[in-house]
Formats: structure tokens, C-alpha cells, sequence
């Protein structure tokens, strides 16, 4: 009996020691758990990649992780090279001719509704501010560079030796529910690359519309705008958010009509994407409600910042298909049809 006590109590405080441990590297923890939710979510891809074959030859998988690599780095340099460079100059002509830009900018809020309220000194006194603390931003995206290129090598390592590590940790539980746990996984892993798939419509739609509307607005760099836009887009909230700062602050240099076209159009494209798009898109490749999402996003948020809210409806997905094979207790009439839906 003692024998008992002592192994509950080592039990005990081994759980406390593995939480603490958990929390000290939960940077780390969810670096390891994007890394490995991008390398399900692209799997795909590399096997479209090793469909190819030229006479005998056929790619391995490690070819197309490099083919996929290459691409997207080629899809970089060629947006740096294009792209960047008339960015790069009109912003040092700005920043060259400064106060009278300035000027200009608070001529132009002046005419803009509720123009009262905004205080042009206090604008100049945060531009000071964020340019004074440009240091800290460069330290920042250093940080987020090497992360993001820690993330690439460790996506790249979980599709090479995804399945090994898959049914590794299977394998540590009991044998009677090994099999039940591997198709419940496999089921959770259809429907998170589901996300991937609503999650691009998303995107491709607010890009394409962005681009159209920028276009016919007259803005500068509306293409830019318009890629930042669905990219950004694969970040719910925060990157809709970011992406109508961005377009505001390029519409507001040129003039204040252009300032309120783009308001105009984010907040009528963010209606019909939220009661149209959206809920329909994700119930039907994810099958989740619109609550389920909203919970999961304000939960991710809380819990690791933009990076939880990036992974949050996946995450949901992964949680809903294991809480209703797990906890939901269900007629076998409806478990049958459940199993079918899926």
C-alpha cells in the first residue's frame, strides 16, 4: 500500500514537472505542432509532385519536397526583384520630402468625416514613435525570419518521416486501441487539409476582388496590395485587419476618396465573405459551425498570439473529430450515419 502511495504521489509531481517543463518551451512546443500541422496540410502537394515521371523515372519524396522548396523560393526572388524595387524607391523619395508630405496628409484628414477629433500633432508624435522604435521592429523580423526558417526544416523533416512518427506515437498506447485511434487520426487529418482548401478559396476570393477594386481605385502598388491581402488572409482577423491598415495608409497619400472607396469595399466584402462565403466554405469542408470557429480563433488568440489564432481551426477540427469519436455517445443508427458522413 505504501509502495502505491509513493508511485501516485512520483506520479504526481512527474506531471507537474513535464507541465512546467511544457510551459518554460511552449514557444518551441508550438513551433514543433505548426511545423507538423503544415506538413499534413501539404502532404498533398508533395504527392501531386510524385506523380511526375519521365519514362522509368519517377520522383521520390525527398526530390519533391526540393522541387516544392525551389518553387516557392523562385516565386520570391522573382516578387523581390519586380516588385520591391519601385516600392523601395518612391519610399525613399517619401521619406526625402517627408514634412511636406506630412503636410499634405493632414490638409487631406481635415476634409475627412469626423476630422475634428484627430489631433495632427498627436499623428506626427506616433509617426516619431514608430520610427523611433524601428530598432526593435528589425530585431523582431530577425527573430520571425529564423523561426520561419526553422519552420521550413521542420516541416520538411515531418513530411520525410511523418508516417514513422505517426505510428510511433500510436504505438504508445494500449493495443485494443491502436486500431481505433489510427482511423480516427487519419479521419482528423482528411479534415484538416479540408481547411487548407476553404482556407485558399478565402484567400484567392479576397485577393481577386482586392485587385479589381485597387485597380479601379487607382491605387499605387495594387497588385502588391491586392497578394498582401490574401495572403494575409490565412490569418483570421488579424490579417483582414492588416491588410485594411495597409490599403488605408497607401489610399490616404493620394487623396481622401480613395481612403473611403477601400473602407467602402472591405466592409461590404467582409459582409458577404462572414454571412455568405465563410460559413458555407467551412462547413463544408471542415463541418464546423461558425461558433465552433469563433470559440477556437478567441481561444488561439488568447493562448499564443497570432501564431494560435494561424492554427486554431485546424486545431478545432483535429479536437471535434477525437471529442466525437471519444466523448459523444451516440444510438448506433446515428454512429452509422455519422461514419458515413465523414
Amino acid at each position: 500500500m505504501a509502495n502505491n502511495h509513493r508511485s501516485d504521489i512520483l506520479f504526481f509531481f512527474g506531471v507537474i514537472l513535464a507541465l512546467w517543463v511544457a510551459y518554460s518551451v511552449r514557444d518551441v512546443l508550438m513551433l514543433i505542432y505548426v511545423s507538423a500541422l503544415f506538413a499534413v496540410v501539404l502532404s498533398p502537394a508533395i504527392g501531386m509532385i510524385q506523380k511526375i515521371h519521365v519514362g522509368n523515372w519517377r520522383a521520390g519524396r525527398g526530390f519533391a519536397i526540393i522541387f516544392l522548396i525551389l518553387i516557392l523560393a523562385l516565386a520570391g526572388t522573382l516578387f523581390a526583384v519586380f516588385a520591391l524595387p519601385p516600392v523601395y524607391r518612391d519610399g525613399r523619395n517619401f521619406s526625402a520630402d517627408w514634412p511636406r508630405h506630412m503636410t499634405e496628409l493632414t490638409e487631406g484628414i481635415k476634409h475627412l468625416p469626423f476630422a475634428a477629433k484627430i489631433d495632427p500633432a498627436g499623428l506626427q508624435k506616433y509617426a516619431a514613435e514608430i520610427a523611433g522604435g524601428a530598432g526593435g521592429l528589425f530585431l523582431n523580423l530577425a527573430g520571425g525570419i529564423f523561426g520561419f526558417f526553422t519552420a521550413i526544416i521542420l516541416t520538411a523533416y515531418f513530411i520525410i518521416d511523418g508516417d514513422r512518427t505517426f505510428h510511433w506515437a500510436v504505438s504508445m498506447f494500449p493495443l485494443h486501441q491502436q486500431g481505433r485511434l489510427n482511423t480516427t487520426l487519419l479521419r482528423a487529418k482528411a479534415r484538416m487539409r479540408n481547411w487548407l482548401i476553404g482556407q485558399s478559396m478565402l484567400m484567392l476570393s479576397l485577393g481577386v476582388c482586392s485587385l479589381i477594386v485597387y485597380w479601379a481605385l487607382g491605387l499605387k502598388y495594387f497588385y502588391l496590395l491586392a497578394m498582401f491581402a490574401g495572403i494575409a488572409n490565412i490569418l483570421p482577423i488579424a490579417g483582414p485587419i492588416s491588410a485594411v491598415v495597409l490599403a488605408s495608409a497607401v489610399a490616404i497619400l493620394d487623396s481622401p476618396q480613395k481612403l473611403v472607396g477601400v473602407v467602402i469595399f472591405f466592409a461590404v466584402y467582409f459582409q458577404i465573405e462572414s454571412v455568405f462565403l465563410s460559413p458555407r466554405i467551412m462547413r463544408h469542408t471542415l463541418n464546423l459551425s461558425p461558433l465552433t470557429v469563433i470559440i477556437a480563433l478567441s481561444l488561439g488568440g488568447a493562448l499564443a498570439g497570432v501564431v494560435g489564432a494561424l492554427v486554431s481551426v485546424p486545431t478545432a477540427a483535429l479536437v471535434m473529430v477525437l471529442t466525437d469519436e471519444y466523448l459523444v455517445k451516440r444510438k448506433p443508427i446515428e454512429a452509422a450515419k455519422a461514419a458515413a458522413g465523414d
